[in-house]
């Protein structure tokens, strides 16, 4: 399907969205080649309304192709749990309509509005490492608004119906266990090992089941000036246990890059007493979610690595997933005081694989370039 074609359909769909709108189009539409889930489309949706020219910048969010990244992989989920928080102090994009059939594009998408924020992923912008204040503060709203999605009321949103929270941990165990199963090719001692361990070792959940983010690390809070101004990638919410989202807060506080590397970053320490300040929640079993989250790090790096292995993609930034496991692995089990040096499987594409995809790449750069 051409861009040319997405634009057409898009906007006769669009214009049953809007039955008093006239002249309804699409401009300026592009895809946006990052992450590793769902597809996203940006456009400017544009149309006339009692003579007066109208104009909005919005999202498309598309199903991504089967096999996927993260099965099974819920877009109506995502769509209620933005609409919910639009009554909440948390600040998220605006869901504007679900298309759950796949007529339109032939996959299942939602839009959303499209918003202002700096995100950084790695690499901190020169001007804001050197002003460590700047820093700091950007920190601080960073994890109250961690704080803000565990102090959303689930019953007044209607996003307690999502899903039992209290039985959080045991699913989430279920579901990257099957993953490893579904993923691997042969053997995986060290993954087997974490996943059978932290399901031994299980702490009771925390009492207060909240929001779940799912992926809350500072890439997906997106800053105007110094303050968050947008929380993204809501594909993993659901009702359940804080302190699953604090072990991936810890995880990214110990990564050497982005904001908790630069001068005036809070230790990890002082923005954990932050975050029990403002929701009046207990820390504990940090080193078992730490390692629980190490898990589903690990998990989500071999699926993308086993996709490209398995020749559902060509992305070579996929086939790179897999030399983060035995890493991420060891890690988890040093957390939880295992031995580390557990033999970790196959989980990086065979060679040939990635010879056959870099010398297309390759290939193809030069007759571009030729």
């Amino acid at each position: 399907m051409t861009t040319d074609d997405v634009s057409e359909r898009l906007a006769a769909w669009f214009a049953a969205q809007l039955p008093d709108a006239e002249q309804v189009r699409v401009e300026g539409l592009e895809s946006v080649d990052f992450g590793h889930s769902a597809e996203t489309l940006l456009l400017g949706l544009a149309w006339r309304h009692g003579g007066t020219e109208e104009r909005r910048e919005v999202v498309v969010r598309v199903r991504p192709p089967e096999p996927g990244l993260l099965p099974p992989y819920d877009l109506h989920r995502q769509f209620r749990v933005l609409r919910a928080l639009e009554a909440t102090p948390v600040p998220a994009p605006s869901a504007l309509w679900h298309e759950p059939t796949g007529e339109v594009l032939g996959r299942e998408l939602y839009v959303m509005s499209r918003c202002d924020g700096e995100v950084i992923e790695q690499q901190v912008p020169a001007e804001l490492a050197a002003a460590p204040e700047r820093v700091r503060r950007r920190c601080e709203s960073y994890i109250e608004h961690v704080a803000a999605i565990h102090s959303v009321d689930l019953d007044a949103t209607g996003l307690g119906d999502l899903g039992d929270g209290t039985t959080y941990l045991d699913r989430e165990l279920d579901h990257w266990t099957s993953e490893i199963r579904r993923l691997q090719r042969a053997p995986l001692p060290a993954l087997e090992r974490l996943a059978s361990e932290l399901r031994r070792r299980r702490p009771e959940p925390c009492p207060r089941v909240t929001l779940v983010h799912g992926d809350p690390k500072p890439g997906n809070f997106g800053f105007v000036g110094d303050e968050v101004g947008v929380v993204y990638d809501w594909e993993l919410a659901q009702p359940g246990d804080p302190l699953a989202d604090i072990g991936w807060v810890e995880l990214m506080w110990a990564f050497p890059v982005g904001l908790p590397t630069v001068d005036g970053a809070p230790t990890i320490d002082e923005l954990l007493d932050r975050w029990c300040g403002l929701t009046g929640i207990a820390l504990g079993d940090r080193a078992w979610y730490r390692a629980f989250q190490g898990l589903k790090m690990a998990v989500i790096n071999l699926s993308g690595s086993m996709l490209f292995d398995a020749g559902h993609s060509d992305d070579l930034r996929f086939a790179l997933l897999g030399h983060s496991v035995p890493w991420i692995t060891q890690t988890a089990l040093q957390e939880l005081g295992l031995d580390p040096d557990i033999e970790p499987g196959p989980v990086v594409p065979r060679e040939e694989r990635v010879a056959e995809v870099t010398a297309r790449v390759e290939a193809e750069g030069a007759r571009a370039d030729g």
